[in-house]
């Protein structure tokens, strides 16, 4: 099948809240995706395989910078390069919308996670000392997008 990503409308808030309950211990609610949506500067995304969504991911822009919230792949589809297809579509598109550097907390326990984001060429610029639930740190990464040939200061 054709893998496609699609721009997520308030209407997709569902879905996306089916999809996140498949990817994380503590899913958002649709209520809360809907509301995220909403939102001015937030973009939504949907990964499909054929007709079936597996993947998000939903960042939100102020100014020139944005900020990953949540991305996550359903188990059937990961390994096969699905994250890093959908996060290159999520920042190309910030991209084309003004954004310049593209910031992400990742947990120190997601081995998995932390190697996509290496890939994708993110940086560590912080930790966040027992930033979730179970107690792990939270890596801060970030990235300047290439099309504005921008380096970290």
């Amino acid at each position: 099948m054709r893998r496609r990503i699609e721009r997520a409308t308030p209407q997709a808030a569902a879905m996306m809240a089916g999809l996140h309950a498949q990817c994380f211990d503590r899913p958002w609610n649709e209520r809360e995706f809907a509301a995220l949506l909403h939102l001015p500067g937030t973009m939504g995304f949907v990964l499909h395989d054929g007709a079936t969504p597996c993947g998000l991911a939903l960042l939100r822009q102020a100014l020139d910078e944005a900020e990953v919230l949540t991305i996550g792949i359903a188990s059937g589809a990961r390994r096969h390069g699905s994250g890093a297809r959908l996060l290159a579509g999520a920042e190309s598109h910030a991209a084309r919308a003004g954004v310049k550097r593209i910031f992400l907390e990742v947990s120190t326990a997601n081995a998995a996670a932390q190697a996509l984001y290496d890939r994708a060429g993110y940086s560590e610029i912080g930790r966040r000392r027992a930033y979730y639930a179970d107690g792990t740190d939270a890596l801060v990464l970030e990235k300047w997008l290439p099309d504005y040939g921008q380096t970290p200061m």
